[in-house]
């Protein structure tokens, strides 16, 4: 049976994708996917090479034809999204797709074309396929496009018989999150010792709730705030939440980070070693 073990975090910076890259450099027999399609880099520290580039579109635009355009304004008129100029061009980031310009165009000047939202990518590293995404600014149908690196991601597990999908999620409790967790094997939330950390902790574990995902907690950089860690350590208990430990502040991590690797492969120093930890108790959970 293949598990997936998704990485998410309350707020964005709290380190998901510094652990994700090391989990992958720790795993075996696993593939990558980088579910956080709007602000993509886990690559950065995978020496990838790309292997397939494809596009991705879920929406329509409109398209005026200058030719046959007969400058009556209707478009104008009735667009709600302000997404046509008094010259008769079209804003793509304000067109919403609704069509309505071109039903009621006389002329019928203007159609509707599909329109490429971002672009998704299969990579080769040097720890095992890697599947991620690049999606557009201001680009909506981020949940369709985790949907879609996630299937690819199972459908290569099954294709080399691997049985882990190791995903780093989005920050926040929002769409691609969403998207992200719904039947996963296994959910590691990644907090700070903030009060706004434990703040968006309480969020993401109630939406783990939701969808019935057995999920467990670490604290990043915990001691800079040891105070609040312990705090969060009570609350999980409390909840009968898994606590599944804390890793210290070291700027190895940083470094790594500019010479493109996991801090597992850049450093021995505390951070690294209690990532390992992190991963022993995870393993002995989701690998059984």
């Amino acid at each position: 049976m293949i598990k997936e073990l998704v990485i998410i975090s309350g707020k964005g910076g709290t380190g998901k994708t510094s652990i994700s890259g090391s989990f992958a450099a720790l795993a075996e027999n696993k593939v990558m996917a980088d579910c956080d399609v709007d602000a993509a880099d886990l690559h950065i520290i995978m020496n990838h090479k790309i292997l397939s580039d494809e596009s991705f579109s879920t929406s329509r635009k409109a398209v005026i034809d200058p030719d046959a355009c007969i400058g009556c304004g209707k478009c104008v008129e009735l667009c709600r999204f302000d997404a046509i100029t008094d010259d008769f061009k079209i804003k793509t980031l304000s067109c919403e797709g609704c069509g309505v310009c071109a039903a009621f165009c006389p002329a019928e000047a203007i159609k509707m074309v599909d329109h490429e939202s971002g672009r998704w990518f299969v990579s080769d590293t040097d720890k095992g396929p890697l599947v991620h995404a690049c999606l557009g600014m201001a680009e909506g149908n981020s949940g369709k496009l985790v949907a879609l690196l996630r299937k690819k991601a199972r459908a290569i597990a099954e294709e080399k018989g691997y049985n882990l999908i190791i995903v780093d999620g989005s920050p926040g409790t929002g769409c691609p999150v969403i998207a992200s967790v719904t039947g996963a094997s296994y959910l590691l939330i990644v907090t700070e010792p903030t009060v706004s950390g434990l703040h968006d902790l309480k969020r993401a574990l109630e939406l783990a709730a939701h969808f019935r995902v057995k999920s467990g907690v670490c604290v990043n950089r915990a001691d800079i705030n040891s105070e609040v860690a312990s705090e969060i350590e009570a609350y999980c208990s409390s909840k009968g939440i898994s606590f599944l430990g804390t890793i210290p502040y070291d700027k190895d991590v940083t470094y790594a980070q500019i010479a493109g690797k996991s801090v597992i492969e850049h450093s021995k120093g505390p951070a690294s070693a209690a990532i390992k930890e992190l991963w022993n108790r995870l393993s002995s959970e989701i690998l059984v």
